[in-house]
């Protein structure tokens, strides 16, 4: 049969969606990934967590390749163990001692003196204070200090001085306090407006640069960067230390205990800062004063951006990710994406070093790798939901059922059939050739329309547990009962037609309703179905290296026959005559006619499907007529017919096909 012998098109059926239906859907869910990822971040960065995080990006970019210290920074005064041998005195020492220092370090020269020492009480000799207020003067700041006191009942604010009578010689007061990040690392510059380093440079002759909100110090190297002394050499210089090396110097004099105390020993007034995350050391306090003291002089501290430039950097970075993974994900994608993510670490770099503003990496990093990780995992999903409708389809050139048998027993892959008894249906589409005429322009509708037609009436064939054994252009064929077992396949079949049917009119349905939005004419479209029962051939048919699971045998050209027939008669349906035995306990059927097959001599009695079933009397009618043209004695002018179309509307079209015919 000719028929039967055409190739099956692809079973799955094309995509009906277009290539740039597909990149407005990615750009659409790209755009929506990065949104999100932008909002999301944006709320996070807010917490704690996330700003520790943003600050440890600053440790690690402020420390690379720092900026050299100062020719005029600060000159560092030790108390240190040295100073703790060579005194032979126990801490704290005679404020006497520190009177002496302040002359020393005037006598040669030095510009400014800071006392990082708190000299809040009185002293157990009362003329150490009496010599210590006699040593100072205007040219020196002693420290301060202010401290947060938070309990459950209340928080108090203590405000801790030197002692009256040394700042009424003019000595100033410098509050010496820091604050330490969530962490306890020190990185940013004191707020205090009367802070121990700005009055150190006021006092200096130099004015604090001033700074537009909070500020992060700039650090230049690890413990003992800066010119440091030990105290006892200072108190006699003229011994100990080249001729002028205190001299139009700030001097900071202050504890540092050990050389480099380290996180795990401690210190005391020692500090974590940015270094410490490569060294491990922490900084002596008198050191962080002359750093604070190098960045409010010089205008090197680094202010922080907003939230505005921070959230914008955000979306930077997922916008940039969208972007580059816009097209497609693969390993170029992981090359460029290092390099993205450098020229971030750059960028911020660039911009702390150059514009002296800190903008984290880290807000934009993350959001990259969000949006590039989010759509990977998309595509990932989509790429196995694709690998699976491919398995799909390719089993879809067989049965589902027939594919899992096969896996079960691979010795059934190979050319054979078997005789069952089968239902075959045959399902075309009526002035398909006019349609594509109409379309021959837009073959891409044209494949549209023609899969919105065959996708609903192939699921009808697989959820009634038929098999689909192939498409022939704009003709489905299925049939029932094989692989698997159906002793309901007659009524299975007719069942299925029906749905298709009432598919076909909600399509229609449809297209009408977006032809009416268009503006334009809609496309009509109907079916004609035929369905045989009997005996046939069933397996693996075609050749040793392609072959498919299909049917053969004289009831399948019936089957095709009836729906060719099916517009000669004007039902959408028509049916063989042991389809109709079968499935009568389901569906009421009618006989049209008796037709001859093409090789065959024997009539074949055709029928069709009437649900509701019409009024027993109407059907009694039907059958009179029926046995009236048969026997010849039928007249085109017969009332019969008349009376039958009024009593079977449903057949309208049939009886008056009838009668033009015997006319």
């Amino acid at each position: 049969m000719a028929i039967l012998k055409a190739h099956r098109r692809n079973a799955s059926g094309p995509s009906t969606e277009t290539a740039a239906g597909r990149i407005r859907r990615r750009r659409t869910r790209l755009g929506l990934l990065a949104a999100l990822t932008v909002a999301a971040l944006s709320l996070v960065s807010l917490t704690s967590p996330f700003s520790l995080v943003e600050l440890r990006s600053f440790d690690y970019l402020s420390t690379f390749a720092p900026p050299p210290l100062p020719q005029d920074g600060p000159v560092i005064v030790a108390i240190d163990e040295p100073s703790m041998a060579e005194i032979g005195s126990q801490w704290p020492w005679p404020r006497a001692l520190h009177a002496r220092l302040i002359k020393a370090l005037r006598g040669a020269g030095a510009k400014a003196i800071g006392v990082d020492i708190i000299f809040a009480e009185p002293s157990v000799a009362p003329e150490n204070d009496a010599t210590l207020a006699a040593a100072v003067g205007p040219d020196v700041v002693l420290a301060g200090d202010e401290t947060l006191i938070e309990t459950p009942q209340a928080d108090q604010f203590v405000r801790t001085e030197p002692l009256a009578q040394l700042i009424e010689r003019g000595a100033k007061t410098g509050i010496a306090s820091v604050q330490l990040s969530g962490d306890g690392t020190f990185r940013q510059v004191p707020a205090y407006p009367d802070g121990f380093a700005a009055l150190l440079a006021q006092t200096a002759g130099r004015q604090p640069k001033a700074r537009s909100g909070p500020a992060l110090l700039q650090m230049f190297g690890p413990a003992r960067t800066y010119p440091t002394v030990s105290y006892y050499q200072a108190l006699d210089p003229g011994q100990f230390l080249p001729e002028g090396f205190f001299r139009n110097r700030v001097v900071i004099v202050g504890l540092s205990l050990q050389n480099a105390p380290t996180l795990q020993a401690g210190g005391a007034d020692a500090f974590a800062t940015p270094f410490t995350v490569h060294t491990g050391q922490l900084i002596s306090g008198a050191e962080i004063q002359a750093t604070i003291f190098d960045n409010l002089t010089g205008g090197l501290f680094i202010e922080t951006a907003g939230r505005p430039i921070a959230i914008a950097a955000i979306a930077l970075g997922a916008l940039l990710a969208a972007g580059i993974v816009f097209r497609s994900i693969g390993w170029p994608t992981a090359a460029v994406s290092a390099l993205v993510l450098l020229l971030f670490a750059a960028a911020s770099y660039a911009l702390l070093r150059l514009g002296h503003m800190f903008v984290s990496p880290v807000g934009p990093v993350l959001s990259y790798i969000c949006v590039v990780a989010g759509q990977t995992g998309v595509d990932y999903a989509a790429e196995r939901r694709s690998r699976r409708e491919i398995t799909r389809a390719f089993s879809r050139y067989l049965s589902p059922a027939l594919v899992e048998r096969l896996a079960n027993d691979p010795s059934q892959l190979k050319l054979g059939g078997e005789r069952r008894t089968l239902t075959i249906l045959f399902c075309d589409v009526r002035g398909f050739t006019t349609i594509s005429e109409t379309l021959k322009d837009d073959p891409e509708q044209l494949t549209t329309l023609i899969n919105r037609l065959l996708t609903p009436l192939s699921e009808i064939v697989l959820e009634s547990g038929g098999t689909i054994d192939k498409f022939i252009g704009d003709c489905l064929m299925a049939f029932w009962n094989a692989p698997l077992d159906d002793p309901d396949h007659a009524s299975h079949a007719v069942g299925a037609a029906l749905r298709m049917l009432e598919a076909i009119e909600t399509l229609n349905a449809e297209l009408r309703r977006e032809a009416d939005g268009k503006g334009t004419a809609p496309h009509v479209l109907k079916i004609g179905i035929g369905i045989n029962t009997g005996d046939c051939v069933v397996g693996n048919m075609g050749s040793s290296r392609r072959f498919d699971y299909s049917v053969l045998g004289d009831c399948v050209n019936l089957a095709s026959r009836l729906e060719g027939e099916s517009k000669n008669y004007g039902v959408p349906l028509l049916i063989g005559e042991q389809t109709a035995r079968l499935s009568a306990a389901d569906f009421t059927s009618i006989e049209l006619d008796s037709i001859t097959v093409k090789g065959r001599t024997a009539l074949s009695p055709i029928f069709t499907i009437l649900q509701p079933a019409p009024a027993p009397q109407a059907l009694e009618n039907h059958k009179q007529m029926l046995a009236a043209k048969y026997a010849g004695t039928l007249r085109a002018h017969d009332s019969a017919l008349e009376r039958l179309e009024r009593e079977i509307p449903r057949l309208g079209g049939y009886y008056r096909l009838l009668r033009s015919r015997l006319a």
